[in-house]
């Protein structure tokens, strides 16, 4: 390609002149080759040392050498005064970090072109990126007036093309100076309230939502910031406004929905379900509003309404369609659907729930009798962190423990803890399996080493003190053990059933009954019951005894330490 042909192609991409000689892509068209008038002297020099520099300039851009290529192009720029030159010249100044020269570029292209918006919103930019906020103001003042009627929306940008700046104080004096002579104009409040919450001075903010509301009722977008405001001081507050906006504009979709969410907030769920219901009647297809109204369906106890809408959802764009398959799982599986359920839980592949929803999977085939296959799915089942591991190893031991295979569990968790000897998860499970095989000095083992990791365990602690008391050992330790675990877990009855135990077996019958009592209340557990029961008789308490026992057979008949409690004391 000849020079001039380099020179054109230069000059039809940038819109070049030079000398007065015009290289413009029209000038070119409009004009025979043959009928130009003859260059001046000297323009083939200026014509070549400009196409050299120009491509001088993009080969060393390419090349990774910004500032060869932005003094190239500066030079350029500031001998050609070209417009679209100071344009590339600027753009390549400011993306090698020359940003002072860049901000000279700017000035030059507004003296050439004073006009020109694409000026003034580059020489905005690097104010914005070199923090000159001052500068600035008067260059975001100009071009808020020099497009009028996009006034409004400007004004909401403010904020947003501040965002990065780290100082908030000095970017809500700025947006303040910027905005306030706009005064008729709601969207003018509404930025000085955004830039106002952006330093927490939720005073203000809502002082100037309040003003963009008095200019345009209307609002939701308003509205909606007006509520979260006032829900950082009194959600009741927020409830009312949102309330009060949504009656006088109902078809506010997004103030409906704020308004709903705010109430499930406060527990107000038959109210929030009225506004999910108008919403699902106006959006029916839309996920937003079909999962709250499902999850608050199943919240009361509405299955089938429950049901309907997670089905719904499936059939919509929704994204996270493996938690609608967990929750539809549950549903099967409390109706007693085991393969509806199955099918629902092998398709929660992603998640929160999905190493539940494989454990409860794995459930369901033990159940079915397939204690192999329950086996296998655990261990084809990923996890991605430690926790999730151990959680699939406690799983696949209570599999194992409810299918009578006791000693299976125990050397699963024995050899979990070769590789992991400090899980306290681990290790709590490990003793109670090893007390159900009959091996209390391994129980013993692993709660000790657990509570040297974690002294404050309250549950190792109620369990080792309760397997000594069962063994009528160490009483006066257990004792200790235990009532360290019940200041640690007060209100909890299983514990208050080892300390009624512990203290029947030291022989206080009177604070033994009371303690056994109080955990009975809290909990009407079989096992508490075979106790409670057999102190009773011991305190000749017979007819109350036998009452409490039977009532709690009946209620539990499988329990084996109530059976237990049962042949040894009623005839």
């Amino acid at each position: 390609m000849q020079l001039k042909q380099i020179a054109a192609a230069l000059s039809l991409s940038l819109g070049l002149t030079y000398g007065g000689y015009g290289l413009a892509a029209d000038d070119a068209a409009a004009k025979p080759a043959g009928k130009r008038p003859p260059p001046q002297a000297g323009t083939e020099d200026l014509l070549a040392r400009t196409v050299f520099q120009s491509l001088l300039g993009e080969f060393a851009l390419q090349r990774g050498d910004a500032k060869l290529s932005s003094d190239a192009w500066t030079d350029l720029a500031q001998r050609t005064r070209d417009p679209k030159v100071l344009a590339r010249a600027t753009e390549i100044a400011s993306f090698a970090h020359q940003y002072d020269r860049a901000l000279e570029l700017t000035e030059l292209w507004l003296e050439v072109a004073p006009d020109s918006v694409k000026a003034k919103q580059a020489q905005s930019s690097l104010l914005i990126q070199t923090n000159r906020l001052d500068d600035l103001a008067p260059q975001m003042s100009a071009l808020l007036e020099q497009d009028k009627p996009n006034i409004g929306s400007n004004l909401l940008h403010l904020n947003r093309m501040l965002g990065k700046l780290k100082d908030k104080k000095a970017i809500q004096s700025l947006v303040n100076r910027v905005a306030s002579p706009y005064d008729d104009v709601p969207e003018a409040h509404f930025a000085m309230a955004q830039a106002a919450a952006n330093v927490g001075d939720n005073l203000r903010a809502l002082n100037e939502t309040e003003k963009a509301l008095q200019l345009r009722p209307d609002w939701e977008i308003a509205a909606i910031a007006r509520s979260q405001l006032q829900s950082q001081q009194s959600v009741l507050t927020a409830i009312g406004s949102l309330s009060d906006f949504v009656e006088h504009n109902p078809a506010a979709h997004d103030a409906r929905l704020a308004l709903a969410r705010l109430l499930i907030t406060e527990k107000r769920y038959d109210e929030a379900r009225t506004h999910f219901d108008r919403l699902l009647k106006d959006n029916p297809d839309s996920p937003e509003i079909i999962y709250p109204v499902a999850m608050l369906a199943l919240q009361h106890g509405d299955k089938n309404v429950g049901r309907k809408q997670l089905e719904h959802l499936l059939t919509t764009d929704f994204p996270d369609k493996s938690s609608i398959h967990f929750f539809l799982g549950q549903l099967d599986q409390e109706e007693k659907k085991p393969e509806e359920a199955l099918d629902h839980y092998q398709q929660v592949t992603t998640g929160e729930q999905y190493i539940a929803a494989r454990s409860l999977a794995a459930q369901i085939l033990v159940e079915q009798g397939q204690i192999d296959q329950a086996r296998e799915l655990l261990h084809n089942t990923r996890s991605t962190t430690a926790s999730e591991r151990t959680q699939l190893i406690l799983t696949e031991a209570q599999l194992l423990r409810e299918a009578d295979r006791q000693s299976d569990a125990y050397t699963l968790l024995e050899t979990a803890l070769t590789s992991q000897p400090d899980n306290p998860e681990l290790l709590y499970d490990a003793a109670l399996t090893a007390d159900r095989i009959g091996k209390p000095d391994l129980l013993e083992k692993h709660l000790k080493h657990l509570l040297e990791i974690k002294p404050e365990h309250a549950h190792a602690l109620n369990a080792l003190g309760y397997s000594w008391t069962e063994r009528n050992i160490h009483l006066p330790e257990a004792h200790d053990l235990i009532a360290k675990a019940l200041h640690l877990l007060p209100e909890d009855p299983f514990i208050m059933d080892s300390m009624g135990w512990v203290l029947f077996r030291q022989g206080k019958l009177t604070e033994a009954l009371q303690t056994l009592e109080n955990a009975y209340k809290l909990r009407a557990d079989p096992e508490i019951a075979a106790h409670l029961g057999e102190v009773l008789w011991t305190a000749n308490r017979k007819d109350d005894a036998r009452r409490l026992l039977k009532d709690a057979a009946k209620a539990n008949p499988d329990s084996q330490p109530l059976n237990d409690t049962i042949k040894k004391l009623l005839p």
